[in-house]
């Protein structure tokens, strides 16, 4: 019986020893006995660019290649917002594959969408504009032209604005728009949605145009881990959102 595990929003980080060792933990027991291994953005803090050595984070970058080596664990990796400049050269170091978002996919049959999420948030028009500009092929190119330690510096600057920013918004700002959901639905002709970014996991039924649809937010990683694991044999009807710790 074949498995696929989804995880997002890790945010792995030196500053952050204890989860990057529950991320370890959680590779060998869980991931290493799946098919599939579907990342969905945010699994760093942040990323400068494939020329950081980032020493601290060597064992997790081993330890996805080992995955794919040692347990034919297949990687998927969707960008997220903060680690958006991950590009080939730590795909092909880590063994997995960079997918767009969305991504859509079928499992038995059953047409799903998988996103980062953070498209979602229409609300947070700050956000989006921001959003725009650093996925713009021109900004990451000239962002990338920088030396290493000036990359740190705007990084710091960005993390800055970004976390008082998010102290002076509403909660529901920063939420998906119900609206966008819906529409995602609609314009791709599925019934289950997959996402994280929000850092809000829960399971979201809803009849949208008569059609029964789930909708799934992955956790974060921040106390504990999150995952969710999908069998060839389930039938989505109730799917559950699992805690590692």
């Amino acid at each position: 019986m074949s498995n696929t595990v989804f995880i997002s929003d890790l945010h792995l980080a030196p500053e952050r020893p204890q989860i990057i060792a529950l991320f370890l933990r959680f590779a060998d027991a869980v991931a290493a006995k799946a098919d599939t291994l579907f990342i969905l953005g945010d699994f760093v803090e942040y990323w400068l660019g494939d020329d950081d050595p980032a020493p601290a984070l060597t064992p997790i970058f081993d330890k996805l290649a080992e995955l794919s080596e040692k347990h034919g664990t297949r990687v998927f990796f969707m960008h997220g917002n903060r680690d958006f400049l991950i590009g080939e050269k730590l795909a092909e170091r880590c063994h997995f594959q960079l997918i767009d978002e969305p991504y859509a996919l079928s499992m038995n049959g059953k047409k799903m969408l998988l996103m980062h999420g953070d498209t979602l948030c229409t609300d947070d028009i700050e956000y989006q504009k921001f959003r725009q500009m650093v996925r713009s092929p021109l900004w990451k190119q000239e962002i990338l032209s920088k030396s290493l330690e000036e990359r740190i510096q705007i990084a710091r600057q960005f993390r800055e604005q970004s976390q008082k920013s998010t102290t002076e918004k509403e909660e529901t700002i920063m939420d998906v728009n119900q609206q966008e959901t819906d529409k995602v639905f609609i314009d791709n002709d599925i019934t289950l949605l997959i996402h994280g970014h929000t850092h809000r996991p829960a399971i979201h039924h809803k009849t949208i145009n008569g059609i029964e649809t789930t909708r799934i937010v992955l956790g974060d990683w921040y106390n504990t881990g999150s995952y969710l694991i999908i069998r060839d044999d389930d039938n989505y009807a109730d799917p559950e959102l699992k805690v590692y710790t």
